[in-house]
């Protein structure tokens, strides 16, 4: 029987992740290695460049197509990529408001 996610090489996403998935901090070393070693599989099914050969492919599959949430940890993982990498990533800055009179602001 065929291995599932079967993969040749790792998965690297060098535009979101530039320094890798464990460096970055959204992941847990396990799922920072799951990315890793399994995202080529993980994306080529997603995309439907791959076809699923095993039940665990299929389900996974037919989770990226919404026909169920995201069950196992795999689905969950992916899904987790997935969410980071379409949302903006979000900046935070530090700003205040000058003022020419304190006394307004203490409430005087």
């Amino acid at each position: 029987m065929a291995e599932s996610f079967s993969v040749t090489r790792r998965y690297f996403d060098d535009k979101n992740y530039p320094r890798g998935f464990a460096r970055h901090g959204d992941y847990t070393i396990k799922e920072a290695q799951v990315l890793e070693q399994l995202g080529q599989a993980f994306r080529a099914l997603d995309l439907g460049e791959r076809e699923p050969v095993t039940e665990e492919e299929k389900s996974f599959v037919a989770f990226c197509r919404g026909e169920h949430p995201a069950e196992t940890f795999f689905e969950k993982v992916w899904k987790k990529y997935c969410s980071n990498i379409s949302t903006a990533k979000r900046v935070y800055t530090l700003s205040g408001v000058v003022a020419d009179n304190v006394d307004e602001f203490a409430g005087e």
